[in-house]
C-alpha cells in the first residue's frame, strides 16, 4: 500500500524568493533570500544560511572525492520577513488589496508587501 502525503491545509508566511532573517537557532540574526519551501516538512532552504558539509565518494569524474557545503532546512517558525521598505524584520498578515485580492502586508508598517516571484 502507498503512503499518502498529506499536504498542510494553512498558508507561510514566507515565500521563494522572499529576504528573511533568522530568529532562532544556530544561525539566529543572519539574513538570506528563500531559495525553496519544503511544505511537507514546514521548512525552508535559505541562501548561505545553515550551512552543512557533505562528503562526496570519489568516482571515475572526481577520483579524489570532496566536501560539498550546502544550505540546510530551517523551521519556518525560525524565520521573519524583511519588510522590503524598511529592510527591518516584520510580522505579516493578509487583508484585500484594491483588487479584492488577499494579499501579504507588514504589521509594522501597514504597507503590502510586493510579490517577488512575478
Amino acid at each position: 500500500m502507498e503512503k499518502k502525503i498529506t499536504l498542510p491545509t494553512h498558508k507561510f508566511h514566507i515565500k521563494t524568493g522572499d529576504t528573511v532573517v533568522v530568529i532562532g537557532g544556530n544561525s539566529k540574526g543572519q539574513r538570506g533570500v528563500v531559495k525553496e519551501v519544503i511544505v511537507e516538512k514546514d521548512r525552508a532552504r535559505v541562501e548561505g544560511v545553515a550551512m552543512i558539509t557533505k562528503h562526496l565518494k570519489p568516482t571515475a569524474s572526481n577520483p579524489q572525492g570532496s566536501l560539498e557545503k550546502t544550505e540546510g532546512s530551517i523551521h519556518i517558525s525560525n524565520l521573519k520577513l524583511v519588510d522590503p521598505a524598511t529592510g527591518e524584520p516584520t510580522r505579516t498578515g493578509r487583508k484585500l488589496n484594491d483588487k479584492g485580492k488577499l494579499q501579504r502586508f507588514s504589521k509594522k508598517t501597514g504597507n503590502f508587501i510586493p510579490d517577488v516571484r512575478k
